[in-house]
C-alpha cells in the first residue's frame, strides 16, 4: 500500500511540473466545446397519444359463433412494424416532406433519417400508444406526427380488412375445390354401387350368413324332396297292386291319357294356390309352370303316338273302381309335388353356387368400398368444416363492420412545440467543462511520462539500480518562495476562472431559455 501511495505521489509531482500545459489545453477544449454546444441547432419534438379500445359488447355475445382475432396483439404488432420503408415513403408524401427533395440521394437520406427518428411507444399493460418526432422546424415536426397518427389508424383498419378479404377468398377457393372433390367421390361411389349391386345386396347381412341360410334351405328342400319321392313310390306300389287285383274289370280302351290329365289337373290347382301366396318369380311357381309345360308336351306326344299305332289307352285305368281313381289322383298330385320340389332344389343349388362364387370377390369389393367411403367421408368432413368457417368468417366480418375492429381515440393531438427539446445545453456545458479538465489532466500525465524526472532518492535507486550516497536539499530563498506563491496563485486563479466561466455560461443560458 505504501508503495502504491508513493507511486501515485510520484505521478502527481511529475504532472504538477506541466500543470500550465494542462490548464491551457483545458481552456482550449472548454471554449471549443462551449462554442460547439451553443451553435448546435435546436430541435423541436412533437408528441401525440392514441388509445386503442379493443373491447366490444358484441365480442362476448358472438363468442364461439364468429371468428374473433386478437385485436390487441394485432395493434401491438402494428406499432412495432409501422415504421417500414413503404410506410415512411407514404408518410413523406402525406407530410409534404418531398417538396425540398431534389435528388434521389437526398430522398434516401430523408427516408433513413425518418426511420431512425420516428418513435412509437406503448405503455406497459395498456393500449395507450405515444408517437413522437423531432425536427429543427416545429411545424414540420407536428405535420410528421399528424401523418404518422393517420397512417397508424389507416394501417390498422385497412390491414385488417385486407386480411379478412384474403381469408374469405382463400376459404371460397378451398370450398370450390372440395365441392368438386366431393362430387367426384360421390360419382365414384355411385358407379361402384351400380356395378356391384348384385354383390352388395340389400346390406342386411354378409355372404357367410347368406350361404349358411341357403345351405339350410337347400337341405330342407332336399329332405322334402326325398319325402315326396318316397310317398310317390308308395302310391305307385299300391296302384300296381290294385291293377293286379282288378285286371279283368278294365273298361274298353279309349284315346285318353288319364294319368297325365290327373297330374295336370293337380298341378294347375297347386299353381292357383301358390299364385295366391307367391309372385311369378317365386321358384315354386316357376318350377310348377315348367312341369305343367313338360306334361302338356308329353300328353300331346303320347296321343300322337297312340294315333299312329292305332292303340287305344284306357280312359281312367279302372273307371268303375273309385278307390283306384282316388289313388291315381293322389299319385298325380305327388308327381306334381316331386317336380315342384326338384325345381326348388335346383334353384337353391344354383343360388348357392352363385353365392359361393360371389363370396370369393367379397374381400376385394369390401376393401374398395371401404376406400371409397373413407375418401368420401374425408372430403365431406373437410367440406362441412370449410362451410362452417366461411359462415364464421362472414359473421366476423359483418361484426367488425358493425362494431369496428378497434376504436382509435386521440388522447393528445400532435403538439406544436414552442421550446426546443434538444440539445440540452444546461447539461452539455458542464460536461464540456469536465471534458476540458479531463483533457488537461491527460496531457500533463502524458508529458510527465514522456519527460520523466526523479523526485526522491528511492525512485532513482530503483530505476538505475545504483546506490545513492546522499541528497542535496534546496534552500528556498524569500524571492523564490514569493515566485512560487505567485505561480500557485496564478494557476489557482486560472482554474477558478475556468470553472467560473462555465458556471456563468450555464446560468446565463438558463436565463435565456427561460
Amino acid at each position: 500500500m505504501e508503495e502504491l501511495v508513493t507511486q501515485i505521489i510520484g505521478y502527481l509531482r511529475g504532472m504538477w511540473r506541466y500543470r500550465w500545459w494542462g490548464l491551457a489545453l483545458a481552456w482550449v477544449v472548454g471554449i471549443v466545446g462551449g462554442v460547439v454546444i451553443y451553435t448546435m441547432p435546436d430541435t423541436y419534438e412533437s408528441k401525440a397519444r392514441i388509445y386503442v379500445d379493443t373491447d366490444s359488447v358484441l365480442r362476448p355475445l358472438m363468442s364461439g359463433l364468429a371468428i374473433q382475432p386478437n385485436v390487441g396483439q394485432q395493434v401491438a404488432m402494428l406499432s412495432r412494424t409501422l415504421i417500414s420503408r413503404p410506410n415512411v415513403e407514404k408518410l413523406i408524401t402525406m407530410a409534404d416532406l418531398d417538396l425540398s427533395v431534389r435528388t434521389p440521394e437526398e430522398r434516401e437520406r430523408l427516408i433513413n433519417s425518418l426511420m431512425s427518428d420516428l418513435r412509437i411507444g406503448a405503455e406497459r399493460g395498456t393500449n395507450l400508444f405515444s408517437l413522437s418526432y423531432a425536427d429543427t422546424r416545429p411545424e414540420q415536426a407536428q405535420r410528421v406526427v399528424q401523418s404518422l397518427m393517420s397512417l397508424f389508424v389507416e394501417s390498422g383498419l385497412g390491414g385488417k380488412r385486407q386480411d379478412t378479404d384474403a381469408a374469405r377468398r382463400f376459404i371460397e377457393e378451398q370450398i370450390i375445390g372440395y365441392e368438386q372433390k366431393l362430387n367426384e367421390a360421390e360419382n365414384r361411389l355411385k358407379d361402384f354401387r351400380l356395378r356391384n349391386m348384385a354383390l352388395l345386396g340389400s346390406g342386411t347381412g354378409d355372404y357367410i350368413s347368406q350361404i349358411g341360410a341357403m345351405n339350410e334351405q337347400l337341405q330342407q328342400a332336399r329332405l322334402e324332396l326325398r319325402e315326396a319321392e318316397n310317398s310317390r313310390e308308395a302310391m305307385k306300389d299300391q296302384l300296381i297292386g290294385s291293377k293286379d287285383e282288378e285286371e279283368t274289370l278294365a273298361p274298353p280302351p279309349m284315346m285318353a291319357t288319364p294319368e297325365i290329365d290327373a297330374r295336370l289337373d293337380t298341378l294347375k290347382r297347386n299353381l292357383d294356390d301358390m299364385l295366391q301366396r307367391y309372385t311369378e318369380q317365386h321358384p315354386d311357381v316357376a318350377g310348377a309352370r315348367r312341369v305343367i309345360a313338360d306334361l302338356e308336351a308329353q300328353k300331346l306326344e303320347q296321343i300322337e303316338q297312340m294315333r299312329q299305332s292305332g292303340v287305344a289307352a284306357p280312359m281312367m285305368g279302372f273307371g268303375d273302381n273309385g278307390a283306384a281313381q282316388q289313388l291315381q289322383l293322389a299319385l298325380a298330385e305327388a308327381e306334381g309335388r316331386v317336380a315342384s320340389l326338384r325345381a326348388r332344389v335346383g334353384e337353391y343349388e344354383a343360388r348357392l353356387e352363385q353365392l359361393q362364387a360371389s363370396a370369393k370377390r367379397i374381400p376385394e369389393i369390401e376393401a374398395e368400398m371401404a376406400q371409397l367411403n373413407r375418401d368420401y367421408a374425408v372430403h365431406k368432413s373437410n367440406y362441412e368444416r370449410l362451410l362452417e368457417r366461411r359462415e364464421s368468417a362472414n359473421i366476423g366480418a359483418d361484426m367488425s363492420a358493425q362494431a369496428g375492429i378497434a376504436d382509435f381515440r386521440v388522447i393528445d393531438p400532435p403538439t406544436l412545440p414552442n421550446k426546443p427539446s434538444a440539445p440540452n445545453r444546461l447539461l452539455l456545458l458542464p460536461l464540456a467543462g469536465l471534458v476540458g479538465l479531463a483533457a488537461g489532466f491527460a496531457l500533463t500525465f502524458l508529458i510527465s511520462q514522456l519527460r520523466p524526472a526523479f523526485s526522491d532518492p528511492r525512485t532513482l535507486r530503483e530505476v538505475t539500480g545504483l546506490p545513492v550516497l546522499g541528497t542535496v536539499s534546496m534552500l528556498h530563498t524569500s524571492a523564490r518562495t514569493r515566485a512560487r506563491r505567485r505561480g500557485l496563485l496564478a494557476f489557482s486563479s486560472g482554474l477558478v476562472a475556468y470553472a467560473g466561466a462555465f458556471v456563468a455560461a450555464t446560468v446565463a443560458l438558463k436565463f435565456i431559455q427561460a
